[in-house]
């Protein structure tokens, strides 16, 4: 199911050691399904984000990451100046439980599903928080899945992003 891509390469800001990233083509349905989520219930409008929770066929849970806190308040990661993947609980606005992976987890619990041993697919990022690992593992998700070429298209470092412009000419 996922598709080739060299993670050798890759250097995320974080990942636990024994748990790797795997990756899914845009024609993939359940990375599609988040990316629509993301389009639909983000709150992020820089940088929004989506994941769907699924077991075999079956979508077990959804979520998309964002507040509304960034729209009224100042980000205290930006103001101090703290690098990516760090002091998200010092913000309201970036705090993990507005991070679309806890908010699926959180979906498919409420719902009353087992996600021992699921799939987690996550769009419009290309790593996932330490906070966000802790609950992945803690539900014991089986696999993570990016989108092919998220490191670059999702990456605010990598010249050639398109954060700010991830729907243009989506449907």
């Amino acid at each position: 199911m996922g598709s080739e891509v060299d993670t050798k390469r890759i250097v995320y800001p974080y990942i636990p050691e024994g748990r790797t990233i795997e990756y899914v083509a845009a024609d993939n349905f359940f990375i599609n399904l988040a990316k629509k989520f993301a389009r639909l219930a983000s709150l992020d409008e820089v940088h929004p984000t989506g994941t769907v929770i699924a077991r075999g066929p079956t979508v077990m849970g959804f979520g998309a990451n964002g507040s509304g806190y960034h729209k009224h308040n100042e980000c205290e990661r930006k103001k101090r100046k703290i690098p990516t993947g760090q002091g998200y609980e010092l913000c309201e606005g970036c705090h993990p439980k507005n991070h679309s992976e806890q908010r699926a987890l959180e979906d498919a619990v409420r719902k009353g599903g087992i996600t021992d041993g699921s799939d987690l697919y996550l769009w419009g990022h290309w790593w996932c928080c330490n906070w966000c690992w802790d609950a992945i593992n803690k539900a014991k998700i089986g696999r993570v899945y990016l989108l092919e070429g998220s490191e670059v298209m999702f990456n605010n470092k990598h010249p050639d992003n398109i954060i700010g412009r991830q729907f243009k000419d989506s449907a």
